[in-house]
């Protein structure tokens, strides 16, 4: 009666785990036409995986787009709308590019938004700029990935400074990094302006940056999943050989490092785990080492190879969804901590309460682990 009685309770338990609820979002857009399509874009799949033109709603008339979801119940959802494109997402009242609007998903529910303004490509101002000389590379491409452009950031001394070779650091969410033009909140990460005033000061040993454009599989390009290894490869294979062949780098681990935020956080990670021989830094921001039902703290965690030359910058917020991503952070420094990795040696780490999760707030910490990787002194 017992094994019945506990059976019966473990059946409950998964039941509740996945309980589900029903979400309705609404649009209305006094401004579009009766032809105007409206998507979603969000952090999970259900909402299209921040893929801007994957989840379409219904057109209810009347100026009213619609469209109606099952969460599972307790889910934590980010989201935004669009025309189609990223280039078309929906503004403020001010014309300001928008925050993720946020829903907790603990009741059936509808939730309605009212939007007059949407982004064309680029009808209004744009601050901040390119600093420095940025060179583009376009089209690397490896069978079962989609093709991806990328761009090199040059430090200061380059073209004069013609017999020495430069310490590499490949970034992910190329877009985001250097040019608040291509940024999908047009707010970069200034690691240009970062790294050459870092440079400029001898703060830093001057280094090269490699930045890699996103696809619309970025969520499964950036985790260990099968496109996850095959991006990676795609980098280890060809973008890092390109880089090498064409900029005067340094190529060994020793001086070449891997860093991004949130999922690009959690591939970073990854790539200096899995490529020791090839990274040997890793700069991980608002990483998703541990979200919903996957857990890359376990892989680290089994792994029995022998101790890895590693070193480790890992950072988060405190609002919003760096709460959630908060227990995956600590249960990853405890890991490498069991691994034998120490703070301020080989494992660094800085939690800043009041910081969001978005580019600006990441911009505003990008030179920490610049001048842990690069330090001139």
């Amino acid at each position: 009666m017992r094994k019945i009685t506990l059976f019966f309770f473990v059946v409950v338990a998964i039941l509740n785990a996945q309980e589900k609820v029903k979400v309705k979002l609404e649009v209305i857009s006094p401004t579009l036409d009766d032809t105007s399509k409206v998507y979603i874009a969000g952090n999970v799949e259900e909402l299209g995986g921040w893929n801007p033109n994957k989840i379409m709603l219904e057109y209810n008339g009347t100026k009213i787009w619609s469209r109606k979801f099952e969460i599972v119940k307790g889910t934590r959802l980010e989201y935004k709308f669009t025309k189609g494109s990223w280039t078309t997402e929906a503004l403020g009242s001010d014309s300001s590019v928008s925050p993720n609007s946020i829903l907790i998903a603990n009741n059936d529910t509808t939730v309605q938004k009212t939007i007059f303004n949407w982004r064309n490509k680029f009808n209004f101002k744009v601050k901040g700029q390119i600093t420095g000389t940025v060179l583009y590379h376009k089209n690397f491409v490896l069978e079962g990935l989609k093709p991806r452009d990328i761009f090199v950031w040059l430090p200061p001394d380059y073209k004069t400074n013609q017999d020495k070779r430069y310490p590499v650091f490949y970034m992910h969410d190329g877009q985001n990094l250097v040019d608040p033009r291509t940024s999908n909140t047009f707010i970069d990460w200034q690691v240009d302006e970062a790294a050459d005033s870092l440079i400029r000061k001898s703060v830093v040993e001057p280094f090269i940056i490699v930045g890699i454009n996103n696809t619309d599989d970025r969520a499964a390009e950036y985790s260990n999943t099968p496109l996850g290894k095959l991006y990676m490869k795609l980098i280890v294979d060809k973008i890092k050989p390109f880089i090498d062949k064409e900029y005067r780098t340094i190529p060994d681990a020793k001086h070449t490092a891997v860093g991004g935020s949130s999922m690009g956080g959690l591939i970073s990670m990854i790539c200096a785990w899995e490529y020791p021989n090839v990274f040997s830094k890793a700069a991980c921001f608002s990483p998703a080492f541990l979200y919903r039902d996957y857990d890359y703290t376990k892989t680290v965690r089994d792994d029995n190879t022998s101790k890895k030359n590693l070193t480790i910058y890992i950072d988060n917020g405190g609002i919003g969804l760096e709460t959630v991503l908060q227990a995956g952070v600590e249960k990853m420094i405890n890991t490498l901590k069991l691994k034998g990795f120490e703070e301020e040696k080989n494992l660094f780490v800085f939690i800043d309460k009041t910081a969001e999760h978005n580019e600006a707030a990441w911009a505003k910490r990008v030179w920490k682990p610049i001048k842990i990787f690069f330090n001139a002194h």
